[in-house]
C-alpha cells in the first residue's frame, strides 16, 4: 500500500491546497491498487476456482466410490446373515410343520380305528384274500368239466316285486 509522507509545518493557503491536492492524488491512487488487487483477485480466484471445482469434483467421485464398494461390501455380509437366518427359519418351520402333520395323522389314525375303520394293512389283507380267492375259484372253473347251463324257470307269479326277483337272481329264499 502506499505510505503517507508527513509534510512539513508549512503555513499558509498555498501549503495546505498542495497537501489536499497531494492527499487526494495518493488516495486516488490507493483506491487504484485496491480495485486492481481486487480484480486480480477475481481473476485468480476465477481460474483457481475452477480448478478447485474439478478437483472436488474428482475427490467427491473417489469418495463415492469408495463408499459404494464398502456398502457393497456391507450389503453382501448382511445379505448373507440374512439369507442364513432366513434358511434357519425355514428349516425350523418345516421341522415344525412335520411334527405338526405327524401329530395329526396320529389322532386321525386312532380316530379311525375307535371307529372301526379299517387301515391299510388290513385293507391290504383283505386286497390278497381276494385275489387268493379268485385265483381259487378260477382254478376250480378250469378243473371241473365243463357242463352245459341249467335251464332257467319262468317265474311263477307275474305280480312279484323288484325285491322278489333281486333275492332269486342272488338265490336268496323268497318269502
Amino acid at each position: 500500500m502506499a505510505k503517507f509522507k508527513k509534510a512539513g509545518k508549512k503555513t499558509g493557503p498555498s501549503s495546505a491546497q498542495a497537501q489536499a491536492d497531494q492527499l487526494s492524488k495518493k488516495l486516488s491512487e490507493s483506491a487504484q491498487q485496491v480495485w486492481l488487487a481486487g480484480v486480480g483477485a477475481f481473476g485468480r480466484a476465477q481460474a483457481e476456482g475452477t480448478k478447485l471445482f474439478e478437483a472436488l469434483v474428482k475427490e467427491g467421485m473417489n469418495f463415492e466410490q469408495g463408499a459404494r464398494r464398502f456398502a457393497g461390501g456391507r450389503a453382501d455380509v448382511v445379505r448373507d446373515a440374512v439369507e442364513a437366518r432366513v434358511g434357519q427359519a425355514r428349516e425350523r418351520a418345516s421341522d415344525t410343520w412335520d411334527r405338526l402333520e405327524k401329530v395329526f395323522e396320529d389322532r386321525v389314525q386312532r380316530a379311525l380305528v375307535k371307529l372301526g375303520v379299517p387301515g391299510r394293512e388290513d385293507l391290504a389283507d383283505l386286497a390278497q384274500r381276494v385275489d387268493t380267492l379268485t385265483a381259487e375259484l378260477r382254478r376250480q372253473r378250469t378243473s371241473a368239466a365243463p357242463r352245459s347251463a341249467p335251464a332257467r324257470k319262468a317265474p311263477a307269479k307275474k305280480a312279484a316285486g323288484k325285491k322278489t326277483v333281486a333275492r332269486k337272481r342272488k338265490g336268496a329264499p323268497t318269502a
